[in-house]
């Protein structure tokens, strides 16, 4: 009801694209002053370790033996097709490079999302800190983060290298 109010949301990627996907669209269609992190360890980790949208397909888990049958859920390409005004990918195996970008997210007027790469050691054995190590890079140094299109077209990228970055920003009144 306080719109001056600056809030941040942290749910994981089960609980905020999954069972709460519908409220992520919603809200940032709204674009709310809400900062919202997703800690994403492409499992649900703090239940049984069933696999969740961002689970790569195959993903074998305790509760699914047979593997994850869906394409992974994309949050980046997600947030930016659906009004997001402030996208960014970032991992827990910088804390640096974490913070300056939660505190662009947090002083983005409109609705930022933070999609966070973390382990879980637990139920996600396979993408472990050697596996991300191999595989994180920052986008390139003449990016352009105001270019949406430019924004669709790295989110689609599909490689072994995850790009890491402020993928979209946009002020909107």
């Amino acid at each position: 009801a306080n719109n001056a109010l600056n809030v941040v949301v942290v749910t994981g990627d089960g609980d905020g694209l999954g069972i709460g996907g519908n409220h992520f669209i919603q809200t940032m269609r709204r674009n709310l002053n809400i900062c919202h992190i997703i800690e994403d360890n492409e499992v649900y980790g703090l239940t049984k370790g069933q696999y969740s949208p961002t689970s790569p397909e195959g993903f074998k888990s305790p509760t699914s033996l047979s593997g994850a049958i869906e394409t992974p859920l994309n949050p980046v390409l997600t947030a930016v097709s659906n009004g997001a005004t402030f996208v960014a990918r970032t991992d827990m195996l910088n804390p640096a490079k974490l913070t300056d970008i939660f505190v662009k997210a947090f002083s983005h007027k409109g609705y930022s999302v933070v999609d966070v790469l973390q382990l879980c050691p637990t139920y996600n054995k396979q993408h472990d800190i050697k596996w991300y190590k191999e595989r994180l890079i920052d986008l390139p140094e003449d990016y352009d983060p105001t270019d949406k299109i430019n924004a669709f077209k790295k989110a689609l990228e599909v490689s072994e290298k995850i790009s890491t970055g402020i993928y979209y920003t946009e002020n909107r009144p």
